[in-house]
C-alpha cells in the first residue's frame, strides 16, 4: 500500500525558470519602462528626468535596480505558489473541524466513515489521517502480531505518510528567506555606490549639480527597493512559517488520536 502525498507547488527546475523569468523581466522594466525616452528632458535616458516624474528617477539608481526590480518579482512569484500550494494542502473546510470529525468517529469504531471524511476533506493532514486509518484497519485483527508490535507498525506508517508531506509543505520556503536578506544586501551596496557618487561629485570645487542628484537617487532608490523587498519576504515567511506550524501540529495531534484509539482498544 502506497501513501498518497498531496501534490502542489514548483518542481525545482521550475523554480529556476521562475527566478530566470523575473531577472529577464526586471532588465525589461528598468530599460523599457523606467527607462522609457519619455520620462526624460529631450527624450534622452542619460540626461535629466522630467520634473516629478518617478520612473525615470528610479531609472536613475542604476544598474543595481533591475536586480532589485527582479528580487522583489521573485519574492511575490514565490509568495503566490507558497500560498496555493499551502491552500491545497489545508484540504477543504477547517482544519481543527475534521480534527474534531476524526476523533469523533475514531471514539465509535466508525473507521470506514472516517477514511471517507478524509477522501472528502482531502489536503496533507486527511493523507496523512488516511494512512493511519488504512494502516489501523489491516492490522486490528491480525493475529501475527502483539499489541506493541501493532502500535509500532501503525506509528511507523504515520511517521512515513507525515515524512511525505512536510518537504511539500516547506518547499520554496528558503527562497522566500534568501531573497529577505539579499534584498537588504544588495539595496545596501546600490546605496554605497551612490553615496560614493555623491561624494565624488563634491569633491572637486564647485559640486556637480547633476552627478551629485544622480547619485542620491541612486543611494535612495536602491535602499528603498532593497528595504521593501526584504520586508516582505520577511512578512510572508513568517506567514507561511505559522500556516505550517499549524498544519503539523494538527497532523501530531490527528496522529497521536489515531495511536491512542488503537492501544486503549487493543488492551
Amino acid at each position: 500500500m502506497s501513501n498518497k502525498k498531496t501534490s502542489g507547488g514548483f518542481s525545482s527546475l521550475m523554480a529556476v525558470l521562475a527566478i530566470v523569468v523575473a531577472l529577464i523581466a526586471g532588465v525589461i522594466i528598468y530599460k523599457y519602462i523606467f527607462g522609457a525616452p519619455a520620462n526624460f528632458v529631450d527624450n534622452d535616458p542619460n540626461g535629466e528626468p522630467l520634473e516629478g516624474n518617478l520612473m525615470a528617477t528610479i531609472y536613475k539608481g542604476g544598474f543595481i535596480v533591475p536586480i532589485l526590480v527582479a528580487i522583489n518579482i521573485i519574492i511575490i512569484i514565490f509568495s503566490v505558489e507558497r500560498f496555493v500550494t499551502l491552500a491545497k494542502a489545508a484540504g477543504k473546510g477547517r482544519i481543527n473541524v475534521f480534527v474534531g470529525k476524526i476523533k469523533g468517529l475514531l471514539e465509535t469504531k466508525q473507521i470506514s466513515e472516517a477514511i471517507e471524511e478524509c477522501d472528502a476533506q482531502r489536503g496533507s493532514l486527511a493523507n496523512v489521517v488516511r494512512a493511519g486509518l488504512e494502516k489501523y484497519d489491516a492490522i486490528k485483527d491480525d493475529s501475527s502480531l502483539d499489541k506493541e508490535q501493532k502500535v509500532e507498525s501503525l506509528k511507523k506508517e504515520l511517521e512515513e505518510a507525515t515524512s511525505l508531506e512536510l518537504p511539500m509543505l516547506s518547499k520554496n520556503l528558503v527562497i522566500l528567506s534568501t531573497r529577505a536578506s539579499v534584498a537588504t544586501l544588495i539595496g545596501l551596496i546600490g546605496t554605497v555606490m551612490g553615496m560614493i557618487r555623491s561624494f565624488a561629485a563634491m569633491s572637486h570645487g564647485a559640486p556637480d549639480t547633476a552627478q551629485l542628484a544622480t547619485g542620491i537617487s541612486e543611494a535612495l532608490i536602491n535602499t528603498f527597493f532593497g528595504i521593501a523587498g526584504s520586508t516582505i519576504a520577511i512578512i510572508m515567511y513568517n506567514f507561511f512559517s505559522t500556516k505550517i506550524d499549524g498544519m503539523t501540529y494538527s497532523i501530531d495531534e490527528a496522529s497521536f488520536t489515531i495511536v491512542q484509539d488503537f492501544s486503549s482498544s487493543n488492551k
